[in-house]
């Protein structure tokens, strides 16, 4: 659709195109009774974890961001073996990321650009996202995403396990009031800049009620009166050239969350600011964590981990085929072999 310019409205818009509603995207790729089973099946159990009533950690581990669909599914079906070995200590929750929230440009991910090409096929990027997740729940393994733009849940939400809400957004109220409908458990990181009182403030306002403006499954505005999400959680990150995952830091905020009247429920980011943005001392960080969990520590429920299938990051060809498989065109990742040692590994100790 051209839209005019008249000089009042849309002077800076060249055009505007329609998309599916969600639930015509919905009925084109359905989901399935398995998949169903095991969405329920793995809220209620990160639930239960952030209740206390189950000892497990979860770890949030995968891609820094998906771009190749073969590479994702690759990964997935090999973290699902993974899973099977380590279930009763961990539970593995693959990071299926399709948005990238951008500090000035840059693409923007997999639902957004597709094509990597600034083409901007955003249909064509929901329906990918939507295949991919549909057939990682058929393999009975749980996904996790950021949810970034308000619309997007519409299409892919009943898909997911778990969400986090990104540093970049966490000051955001139209986000902060997402977070208190989604339908599953929402971790909601510190500022870019290491405040913690940002995320605090997020998670208050996470667990009341609100109401605001969105899109329902038939693509009409409307307004959502929500109930609260009583499955927030702050995530840890580090920021502002500092890290948080040191024991006297987590103990820090524990008691801010306690003062704040709220369970002291944590999950450490052991990426970004807590890595120092160097992907090889992923390794180090959840070292210490589980070193922590070893010691007593039951206010830290979850890890993060940026992992592909091989170590490092590329630039962004003109192809998917031009790509080297299995390496992030965004943040710098782990491999497989060391993400697959580390996991073993914490599966021992604990």
């Amino acid at each position: 659709m051209v839209l005019a310019h008249q000089g009042i409205t849309n002077t800076h818009i060249e055009n505007c195109t329609v998309l599916p509603t969600p639930n015509e995207i919905k009925d084109f790729l359905p989901l399935s009774d398995r998949a169903e089973r095991t969405v329920l099946k793995f809220r209620s159990q990160i639930e239960n974890i952030l209740d206390g009533k189950d000892s497990r950690q979860f770890v949030v581990v995968g891609p820094c961001s998906i771009h190749d669909i073969d590479s994702a599914i690759d990964y997935a079906r090999r973290l699902r073996v993974l899973a099977d070995k380590v279930s009763d200590k961990l539970l593995l929750v693959m990071r299926v990321y399709f948005e990238k929230p951008r500090t000035t440009v840059g693409w923007k991910g997999l639902i957004n650009d597709p094509d990597m090409d600034d083409s901007f096929h955003v249909e064509k990027g929901l329906k990918l996202a939507r295949r991919l997740l549909i057939e990682i729940a058929e393999m009975d393994l749980p996904a996790a995403t950021e949810a970034l733009d308000p619309i997007v849940p519409q299409y892919i939400s009943d898909l997911i396990t778990w969400s986090a809400i990104g540093a970049r957004t966490i000051e955001s109220q139209t986000h902060r009031e997402m977070a208190s409908g989604l339908s599953m458990p929402v971790g909601l990181k510190n500022g870019t800049n290491g405040n913690i009182g940002v995320a605090l403030n997020a998670l208050k306002a996470a667990r009341g009620s609100h109401s605001f403006l969105g899109i329902n499954a038939m693509g009409q505005v409307s307004v959502f009166r929500t109930s609260g999400n009583p499955y927030g959680h702050i995530i840890l990150r580090g920021g502002g050239g500092e890290t948080n995952y040191e024991s006297e830091k987590i103990r820090a905020v524990e008691q801010q969350i306690k003062d704040a009247g709220l369970p002291p429920r944590l999950v450490i980011d052991c990426s970004h600011g807590n890595s120092k943005k160097d992907h090889t001392r992923q390794g180090g960080v959840f070292g210490e964590i589980i070193e922590q969990v070893r010691a007593g520590n039951r206010s830290i429920v979850g890890t993060m981990l940026e992992s592909h299938l091989n170590p490092g990051n590329q630039p962004i060809a003109p192809s998917v085929e031009a790509l080297e498989y299995g390496v992030s065109i965004t943040d710098k990742c782990m491999g497989w072999e060391e993400t697959e040692t580390l996991l073993m590994d914490a599966y021992h100790r604990l």
